[in-house]
């Protein structure tokens, strides 16, 4: 953290938005997830979700795996390394914040 203890410019945008959030903090304590139980726990729709763990995937953060459970496909979702170090480093910055804002 820089110097000064309100400076926001180091929070991960990546992390931030509000659905990422959700998805980042649900994968910390639940690596892998199955899609649709992501979905359910972000209140996301299909579409919206695919786009932001897309984001993710891009980063590094998340990584998804396709397969197939008798004939039906499903999609698991992980936190990355990368990603898990990513959201204890976002959790820190925000305690930060707090902490400054005492």
């Amino acid at each position: 953290m820089s110097e000064n203890p309100f400076d926001h410019s180091a929070i991960d945008d990546v992390i931030h938005g509000r659905l990422r959030l959700g998805v980042m903090a649900y994968l910390s304590t639940a690596s892998p997830a199955i899609f649709g139980e992501l979905r359910d726990k972000v209140g996301a729709t299909d579409g919206n979700l695919s786009t932001h763990l897309k984001k993710l995937e891009e980063a590094g953060y998340v990584k998804q795996e396709k397969r197939f459970v008798g004939k039906r496909p499903q999609t698991r979702v992980f936190l990355t390394d990368t990603g898990r170090k990513a959201w204890i480093a976002w959790i820190e910055h925000m305690q930060g914040l707090m902490r400054a804002a005492e």
